[in-house]
Order: C-alpha cells, then structure tokens, then sequence
C-alpha cells in the first residue's frame, strides 16, 4: 500500500470525538456518501490516465493506517482519496476492460503524487479490479499477482462543491486540494456521442426523404388515375355533345325547310285562289 499524508483536519476532529467517548462521537453525524452506482452512465466532464494505489483506512492504526477519510465518511467500497480533486467528486476507473465507479471521500496519496500517483482506490475495489482478494486482517490485497500500483483509465462524472482542482490531478503539495476552482476543465468532445447524433441526424433526414418520394409517387399514381378517367370519359361526352348538336342543327334545318315549302304551297295557294275568285267575279260580270 501507498503510504498516507497524515494531515486530515475532518479526520482529527471525529477521531478526537471518539476518544472521548461514544456519547461524543454521536454527536458528530456522519455525511452521507453519495450512491456512485450510476457513475458509468452519466456525462463525461474529464477523462485520463494515471497510476492507482490502493489504501483502506478505518481508524484502526493498521498497516499505516492514518485515520478516518478527510470527509468524515467512514471507510467503505468506492471510496477512494484524491490529491488534487474536491471532496465528494464522483466518477469511475476503467483496468482492463474492468468498469468500477468510485466518489472522492479522502485526501491522498501525499508524497506519491509527486511520482505520478494520482488516484487512491479502496483496498476492495483494487482487488475487484485487479482478480485478488481483500485481506481483512491485513487490509491488504492478496491473489493478485503482488500488484500495488496498476494505470488506470479515469472518467469524472460529477465534480464535487467544495474546494479542490476541477481538472487533471496535480500532487498534494501543490495545495490544489485546499483552493476553490471557479475555472473547471471544459468536458471533452465525445467522438462517439457525436458520430451516433450525427448518423441518427442523416438515417432521420433519409426516412423523411423516402418519405417524400413515397407521398410523391402516390400523388402521381392518383393524377394519373385520374387523367385515365377524363380521357375515357371526354370522348363519349364529345360524342353526345356533337350528335346532340348535329341532331338540333339538321332538326332546325329540316324545320326551315318545311316551312318554307308550307308558305310556298300557302302561297300559291291564296294565289291561285285569288285568280279563282277573280275569274268567278269576271264570269258573272259578263253573265250581268
């Protein structure tokens, strides 16, 4: 295991409490830890690389053991210590293919960190992670092949609301941990997010597409339905329309005839009565 930083303001007041008996030690309420199970779902807000260790305090002495975690929580699976990062940020490491989500609940490693070791996991997760088993006597990691330090993919998913760096870990002598960050790292681009939004973006703009073309060609298989009707219906109209209108002219013309004849008959005939009405008068002229 990574040795400790030992100076844990939270952990020397509850631990000071607890000396002076259990009556006292109540009197200081535990926080409550935040549930990471979600941690892998949730947004990115930074992502990276360094070398875990693995620690297990709780208050015990063993092993190095320094005292409580800075936070107040007690020791428990999924909490790890941090040495740049505000107390209570959540996230998850990636070993291996192998997800595990963890919060910030403690302050470490202390001299590590300048070589590098950015990240403290509980002893039961680095066993998780890494095929071995918790020794709880020990508080050690046994079965693992003697792994102490493994790298580590780490993804920030929530930043926590205290003080503490909000971007890449940086050592615990640098004081990070104890300023207030009001310029937290910019979450990265996620490559794949933006692939996925920009095919769903175009599969979208396909369908609506094929869509379109399926409305299009319905629409000219009905104008040509319809076309087909008016053009078996617009020749047997035209037909009735011209024999209907042929019938009435040759009617009309016939009508004309007829009576043209009729007048030239009634014509002649007053004529001819005229005559005969004349000649009768000029028959009895001649008689008298």
């Amino acid at each position: 295991m990574t040795a400790r930083f030992g100076m844990r303001v939270s952990a020397l007041l509850v631990t000071t409490a607890l000396t002076v008996g259990v009556g006292a030690a109540t009197a200081f309420a535990e926080p409550t830890a935040p549930d990471v199970g979600q941690a892998t779902e949730q947004r990115t807000l930074l992502k990276g690389s360094t070398t875990a260790s693995y620690y297990w305090d709780d208050a015990s002495g063993r092993a190095g053991d320094t005292g409580l975690p800075a936070s107040g929580i007690s020791m428990r699976k999924g909490l790890a210590a941090s040495p740049s990062w505000p107390l209570m940020t959540e996230g998850y490491v990636v070993y291996k293919g192998k997800k595990a989500p963890f919060f910030v609940g403690d302050r470490g490693p202390g001299a590590p960190s300048n070589n590098g070791i950015m990240l403290d996991l509980d002893a039961k997760t680095f066993a998780d992670l890494t095929g071995g088993t918790f020794n709880s006597g020990t508080l050690g990691v046994d079965d693992n092949g003697g792994q102490g330090h493994i790298k580590v993919q780490y993804v920030i998913t929530k930043w926590g609301k205290g003080v503490g760096k909000k971007n890449h870990p940086v050592a615990f002598s640098t004081g990070a941990w104890g300023r207030k960050d009001a310029n937290p790292a910019k979450p990265p681009v996620d490559v794949l997010a933006v692939a996925a939004k920009k095919k769903a973006a175009e599969e979208k703009k396909a369908e609506a597409a094929k869509v379109a073309a399926l409305k299009e060609k319905a629409e000219q298989v009905e104008q040509a339905k319809e076309a087909g009707k008016a053009a078996v219906i617009a020749p047997a109209s035209l037909d009735t329309d011209v024999t209907a209108a042929t019938t009435a002219a040759e009617t009309k013309s016939d009508t004309s005839h007829t009576g043209t004849a009729l007048a030239l008959v009634g014509g002649l005939a007053v004529v001819g009565g005229v005559g005969y009405l004349g000649r009768g008068r000029i028959r009895r002229a001649v008689r008298r």
